[in-house]
Protein backbone atom coordinates (compact mmCIF):
# COMPACT_ATOMS: atom_id res chain seq x y z
CA UNK A 1 0.00 0.00 0.00
CA UNK A 2 2.96 2.24 -0.60
CA UNK A 3 2.14 5.74 -1.74
CA UNK A 4 -1.37 6.00 -0.30
CA UNK A 5 -2.32 9.54 0.69
CA UNK A 6 -5.23 10.02 3.11
CA UNK A 7 -6.89 13.39 3.31
CA UNK A 8 -8.77 13.58 6.60
CA UNK A 9 -11.38 16.07 7.63
CA UNK A 10 -11.63 17.42 11.18
CA UNK A 11 -12.43 14.68 13.73
CA UNK A 12 -12.46 12.02 10.98
CA UNK A 13 -11.54 8.52 12.08
CA UNK A 14 -9.49 5.92 10.26
CA UNK A 15 -8.59 2.34 11.13
CA UNK A 16 -4.87 1.64 10.67
CA UNK A 17 -3.70 -1.92 11.29
CA UNK A 18 -6.48 -2.44 13.82
CA UNK A 19 -6.05 0.86 15.69
CA UNK A 20 -8.67 3.61 15.42
CA UNK A 21 -7.00 6.98 14.86
CA UNK A 22 -8.95 10.23 15.08
CA UNK A 23 -7.82 13.39 13.35
CA UNK A 24 -7.68 16.65 15.28
CA UNK A 25 -9.70 19.82 14.69
CA UNK A 26 -8.07 20.66 11.34
CA UNK A 27 -7.87 18.96 7.98
CA UNK A 28 -4.85 16.69 7.67
CA UNK A 29 -3.02 14.83 4.97
CA UNK A 30 -1.23 11.60 5.81
CA UNK A 31 1.13 9.69 3.55
CA UNK A 32 1.13 5.96 4.22
CA UNK A 33 4.55 4.58 3.25
CA UNK A 34 4.39 1.17 4.89
CA UNK A 35 3.58 -1.49 2.32
CA UNK A 36 0.65 -3.78 3.15
CA UNK A 37 -0.72 -1.46 5.85
CA UNK A 38 -4.40 -2.09 6.48
CA UNK A 39 -6.28 1.19 6.18
CA UNK A 40 -10.03 1.78 6.37
CA UNK A 41 -11.79 5.13 6.59
CA UNK A 42 -14.53 4.62 9.12
CA UNK A 43 -16.84 6.94 7.20
CA UNK A 44 -16.58 4.47 4.30
CA UNK A 45 -17.22 1.42 6.46
CA UNK A 46 -20.28 -0.66 5.69
CA UNK A 47 -22.08 -2.25 8.63
CA UNK A 48 -22.74 -5.99 8.13
CA UNK A 49 -26.49 -5.38 8.14
CA UNK A 50 -26.07 -2.89 5.26
CA UNK A 51 -24.33 -5.42 2.99
CA UNK A 52 -27.61 -6.34 1.31
CA UNK A 53 -26.88 -5.69 -2.38
CA UNK A 54 -24.27 -7.21 -4.72
CA UNK A 55 -21.98 -4.16 -4.77
CA UNK A 56 -22.30 -3.59 -1.02
CA UNK A 57 -21.44 -7.26 -0.36
CA UNK A 58 -18.32 -6.92 -2.53
CA UNK A 59 -17.35 -3.72 -0.69
CA UNK A 60 -17.91 -5.43 2.65
CA UNK A 61 -15.66 -8.34 1.63
CA UNK A 62 -12.84 -5.92 0.74
CA UNK A 63 -13.49 -4.04 3.98
CA UNK A 64 -13.01 -7.22 6.02
CA UNK A 65 -9.48 -7.51 4.65
CA UNK A 66 -8.71 -3.85 5.38
CA UNK A 67 -10.05 -4.06 8.93
CA UNK A 68 -7.99 -7.19 9.61
CA UNK A 69 -11.10 -9.30 10.20
CA UNK A 70 -10.25 -11.60 7.27
CA UNK A 71 -7.02 -12.75 5.72
CA UNK A 72 -6.42 -11.50 2.16
CA UNK A 73 -5.85 -15.04 0.89
CA UNK A 74 -9.17 -16.15 2.40
CA UNK A 75 -11.11 -13.36 0.69
CA UNK A 76 -9.34 -13.35 -2.68
CA UNK A 77 -11.56 -15.98 -4.31
CA UNK A 78 -14.77 -14.53 -2.85
CA UNK A 79 -13.92 -11.01 -4.03
CA UNK A 80 -12.90 -12.24 -7.47
CA UNK A 81 -16.19 -14.15 -7.76
CA UNK A 82 -18.21 -11.08 -6.74
CA UNK A 83 -16.37 -8.87 -9.24
CA UNK A 84 -17.01 -11.40 -12.00
CA UNK A 85 -20.71 -11.56 -11.10
CA UNK A 86 -20.97 -7.77 -11.20
CA UNK A 87 -19.26 -7.64 -14.58
CA UNK A 88 -22.02 -9.84 -16.00
CA UNK A 89 -24.68 -7.34 -14.89
CA UNK A 90 -22.99 -3.93 -15.08
CA UNK A 91 -22.08 -3.71 -18.75
CA UNK A 92 -21.73 0.03 -19.37
CA UNK A 93 -18.17 1.26 -20.12
CA UNK A 94 -17.78 3.22 -16.87
CA UNK A 95 -18.82 0.28 -14.71
CA UNK A 96 -16.61 -2.07 -16.72
CA UNK A 97 -13.64 0.24 -16.17
CA UNK A 98 -14.27 0.38 -12.41
CA UNK A 99 -14.63 -3.41 -12.23
CA UNK A 100 -11.37 -3.78 -14.18
CA UNK A 101 -9.68 -1.45 -11.68
CA UNK A 102 -11.08 -3.45 -8.77
CA UNK A 103 -9.92 -6.73 -10.31
CA UNK A 104 -6.47 -5.36 -11.06
CA UNK A 105 -6.13 -4.00 -7.53
CA UNK A 106 -7.24 -7.34 -6.11
CA UNK A 107 -4.57 -9.21 -8.08
CA UNK A 108 -1.98 -6.70 -6.88
CA UNK A 109 -3.21 -7.22 -3.28
CA UNK A 110 -4.13 -3.52 -3.03
CA UNK A 111 -7.39 -3.95 -1.18
CA UNK A 112 -7.88 -0.25 -0.45
CA UNK A 113 -7.75 0.53 -4.16
CA UNK A 114 -10.11 -2.40 -4.81
CA UNK A 115 -12.59 -1.05 -2.27
CA UNK A 116 -12.33 2.46 -3.72
CA UNK A 117 -13.21 1.19 -7.22
CA UNK A 118 -16.09 -0.91 -5.90
CA UNK A 119 -17.48 1.98 -3.84
CA UNK A 120 -17.62 4.09 -7.00
CA UNK A 121 -20.22 1.58 -8.27
CA UNK A 122 -22.61 2.21 -5.36
CA UNK A 123 -24.43 5.19 -6.95
CA UNK A 124 -24.98 3.18 -10.15
CA UNK A 125 -26.33 0.25 -8.20
CA UNK A 126 -28.61 2.54 -6.18
CA UNK A 127 -30.02 4.05 -9.39
CA UNK A 128 -30.57 0.62 -10.96
CA UNK A 129 -32.33 -0.72 -7.89
CA UNK A 130 -34.47 2.42 -7.54
CA UNK A 131 -35.49 2.16 -11.20
CA UNK A 132 -36.33 -1.50 -10.77
CA UNK A 133 -38.52 -0.80 -7.72
CA UNK A 134 -40.39 2.00 -9.52
CA UNK A 135 -41.05 -0.11 -12.63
Amino acid sequence: MSGLVLKLGPRERVLVNGAVIENGDRRARLSIVTPDARILRLRDAIHPTEATTPVRRACYAAQLVLSGDAAPEDMHHQLLHRIEELSQVLRDPDSRALLAQAGSALFEAEHYRCLKALRALLPREDRLLAHRKSA
